[in-house]
C-alpha cells in the first residue's frame, strides 16, 4: 500500500461526489428516454465537448500512449494523431447533419437512411454488435489499465480493481443517465488533467531524470524526441503513411468515427441545436488533439530512463510478472509522486477511467433498449420500462466487461485488434450521406468481411505456414478486402426504396451531386430542399483549416517543451492565422 490518510481521503470523496452526482439527478433523469439518452436534447456545446474529451481521456489512454512511445518514439503517436482529419470531417460536415436527422441514437439511422427488412435488422443486429460484443472489449480494454495502475499504486488483485471502481460508476451511471454522465465528466476531466500535470512534473523531478534538461539530453531519449517519423526508420511506413493516407477514413473506432458515431453521435444529438453541435466535436478534437498528450508523452520519455526495459520493470514490481508490459511503465511512474498528491493523481486515473465506462454503460444501453428492446421485443413498453431496462443494461455490461478485462495483455494490442475489426467500414459511414447507392447490405457486407478479416488475421493464419503480416500489413490487407467486397454487393443488390431515399433527403437536406438519380423529385420538397450551392467543398476546406490549426498548436507546444523557441513561434503564429481564416470561412457558409 503506497497511499496514505490524504490520498484515500480524495479517492473516497470523488467516489462520493460521483455517486451524488447521480442521485440528485436520477429523478430528471428517469423521466423518459429523450431525458436518460440524450439530456432532453439541451444540453450546451462546452459540456459536451469536455465530456467528450472526458471520455476518450480513460485510464488505458496514458499507458497506451506510454507504450507507443517507449516502441516508437514521440513519432509513433502519428498512430491515433492522424484521426483528428476523420474528427475535423465531422466537425464541418457531419455534425449538422445528425443534428438535423433528429434520431435518438445513431443506429435509429439505419431505419432512417435504408428500407425494407435488411434496414430492420441491420439496425437490431448492430444494436447488439455494438452496444454489448464491440462495447464490451471497448470496455474491458479500459478497465486493463485500471487493474494495471491498481496493482501498481494499490498492490490489490485485479478482481478488487475491477469491483471497487465499476460498482461506483454502474450506480451513478445507471442512476442519472447521460446528464449524470455530463455532469461528472466535466469534473472527471479538470481532474484528470490536474493529476496528468502533476506526474509530468514529478516524473521530470527523478533524480535519474534531472529535470527537462536532463531528459532531452539523455541517450535514452534523444532518438524518440523526433515527432515526425523518419524514413530510415524502418516502422515509419505504419506509423505515419498508413494512418495518414488509409487508416482516417477507412477504420472505424471508437471517438473518431469516420462521419461521426457512436456516442459522438449521441453527443451531437444531445446538443440544443445545429451550432451547438458543431461547437461541441470541435471542442473536443482540439482539446484531445493540442491540449492533452504532453504531459503523457513526459512522463513516458522519463520512464525510459527510469524503467529503460521491461526487466527493470519486472524487477521493481516482481508480483506483478503477468502484468508487465511497456504500457505498465506509466503506472509505475506514478510510484514516485508524494503523499497527498498520489492520492490526487490516482482519483484522476479513477476519474478518467469512470468518464470513459460510464459513457460506454449510457451509450451501450441506448442501442439495446431503444434499437432492440423496444424496435423489436416490447414497441408498445412505456418510458418508464424503457429506462429501467436500459439501467440494469448497465449492470450487465459493467459485468461482462470486467470478466474481460482481467484475460487481457496490453493497451497497444488492444487498440490494434479494434483497428483491425473496423478496418475498411469507414468509407460507408462517409458515402452514406451523400451517395444514393448505399444501401443496408452494403453496410452488412461491410461489418461482416470486416470482422471475418479480424479473425482470420488473429486465429487463423498464424497457423497456415503462409508468410506472416505485421499489424499494418493487416490493416492495409483488411480495408481492401472489406471496401471490395461491400462495393461488390453494393451494386449486385437492390438500392434502398426512393421514398425512403426522398424522406431522407427532406430531413437531413445532404445535397451534392451523389442525389442527382433523385433531382426529379427533389424540387417537390420545396422550402426544405437543400440550398442552391452545395456547402461540402467550403466544409472540406474548413475541414483542413482546422486540421492545420489544431496541429500547429500541438507541435508548436511540443516545441516549446524541447526548446526550440523559432519552432514554437512558428507553430502558434500558423495556429492563429488559420484560427482566423477558418472563422471568416465558417461564418460564410450557408445554412
Amino acid at each position: 500500500m503506497l497511499l496514505g490518510f490524504w490520498d484515500w481521503l480524495s479517492i473516497v470523496a470523488f467516489f462520493v461526489f460521483s455517486l451524488v452526482v447521480g442521485v440528485v439527478v436520477a429523478r430528471k433523469a428517469g423521466t423518459n428516454t429523450q431525458e436518460y439518452f440524450t439530456g432532453g436534447r439541451s444540453m450546451p456545446w462546452w459540456l459536451l465537448g469536455i465530456s467528450m474529451v472526458a471520455t476518450t481521456f480513460s485510464a488505458d489512454t496514458p499507458n497506451l500512449v506510454t507504450d507507443i512511445v517507449r516502441n516508437h518514439g514521440v513519432a509513433g503517436n502519428w498512430m491515433w494523431w492522424s484521426f483528428l482529419l476523420t474528427g475535423m470531417l465531422t466537425v464541418f460536415v457531419y455534425a449538422r447533419l445528425w443534428r438535423r436527422s433528429g434520431v435518438l441514437t445513431d443506429i435509429e439511422f439505419y431505419e432512417l437512411r435504408y428500407s425494407g427488412k435488411s434496414a430492420a435488422f441491420l439496425r437490431g443486429f448492430r444494436a447488439i454488435y455494438l452496444g454489448i460484443v464491440f462495447n464490451v472489449f471497448v470496455m474491458a480494454s479500459v478497465s486493463l489499465a485500471a487493474i494495471k495502475i491498481g496493482n501498481v499504486l494499490l498492490g490489490i488483485e485485479p478482481i478488487y480493481t475491477v469491483l471497487i471502481a465499476g460498482i461506483v460508476t454502474v450506480i451513478y451511471s445507471s442512476l442519472g443517465g447521460l446528464r449524470g454522465v455530463l455532469i461528472t465528466d466535466f469534473v472527471q476531466f479538470i481532474l484528470a488533467m490536474i493529476g496528468s500535470v502533476a506526474a509530468a512534473y514529478v516524473a521530470l523531478q527523478q533524480p535519474e531524470v534531472g529535470g527537462l534538461s536532463g531528459l532531452l539530453a539523455h541517450e535514452n531519449v534523444q532518438q524518440s524526441l523526433s515527432f515526425f517519423p523518419s524514413t530510415e526508420d524502418p516502422d515509419w511506413w505504419s506509423i505515419a503513411v498508413i494512418p495518414l493516407m488509409i487508416a482516417w477514413w477507412s477504420v472505424w473506432y471508437p471517438g473518431a468515427e469516420p462521419g461521426g458515431g457512436g456516442y459522438v453521435a449521441q453527443r451531437m444529438l444531445a446538443a440544443k441545436n445545429e451550432d451547438n453541435a458543431v461547437g461541441a466535436v470541435f471542442l473536443f478534437n482540439a482539446v484531445h488533439y493540442a491540449v492533452r498528450p504532453w504531459p503523457w508523452i513526459i512522463v513516458a520519455l522519463c520512464s525510459m530512463i527510469v524503467f529503460p526495459n521491461l526487466e527493470s520493470l519486472h524487477a521493481a514490481f516482481p508480483n506483478s510478472t503477468e502484468l508487465v508490459g511497456n504500457d505498465m511503465a506509466y503506472p509505475a511512474m506514478l510510484t514516485f509522486l508524494p503523499p497527498g498528491l498520489l492520492g490526487l493523481t490516482a482519483a484522476s486515473l479513477i476519474a478518467a477511467y469512470m468518464s470513459t465506462i460510464s459513457t460506454h454503460l449510457n451509450w451501450g444501453s441506448s442501442y439495446v433498449v431503444h434499437d432492440f428492446y423496444k424496435r423489436f421485443v416490447r414497441e408498445k413498453s412505456s418510458e418508464k420500462e424503457q429506462v429501467m431496462v436500459g439501467r440494469l443494461c448497465t449492470f450487465v455490461l459493467m459485468l461482462l466487461s470486467g470478466a474481460l478485462a482481467i484475460s487481457m495483455e496490453t493497451a497497444l494490442g488492444n487498440f490494434q485488434i479494434i483497428l483491425q475489426i473496423g478496418a475498411g467500414t469507414g468509407l460507408i459511414f462517409i458515402l452514406r450521406w451523400f451517395w444514393w447507392r448505399i444501401n443496408s447490405a452494403s453496410e452488412i457486407a461491410a461489418m461482416v468481411f470486416s470482422f471475418l478479416v479480424a479473425i482470420y488475421f488473429r486465429l487463423v493464419h498464424p497457423h497456415t505456414g503462409l508468410p506472416q503480416f505485421d499489424a499494418s500489413q493487416e490493416l492495409v490487407l483488411g480495408v481492401f478486402l472489406t471496401t471490395v467486397g461491400w462495393m461488390i454487393v453494393t451494386f449486385l443488390t437492390k438500392p434502398t426504396d426512393r421514398e425512403t431515399l426522398i424522406e431522407f433527403c427532406k430531413i437531413v437536406r445532404p445535397g451534392g451531386p451523389g442525389w442527382k438519380a433523385l433531382e426529379s423529385d427533389l424540387p417537390e420538397m420545396g422550402p426544405e430542399a437543400p440550398p442552391a450551392t452545395w456547402p461540402v467543398p467550403q466544409e472540406l476546406f474548413c475541414m483542413v483549416l482546422g486540421c492545420v490549426c489544431v496541429y500547429s498548436v500541438l507541435f508548436a507546444t511540443g516545441y516549446l517543451i524541447v526548446q526550440n523557441v523559432l519552432g514554437a513561434v512558428i507553430g502558434f503564429v500558423v495556429a492563429c492565422v488559420t484560427g482566423l481564416l477558418l472563422v471568416r470561412f465558417w461564418r460564410s457558409l450557408p445554412r
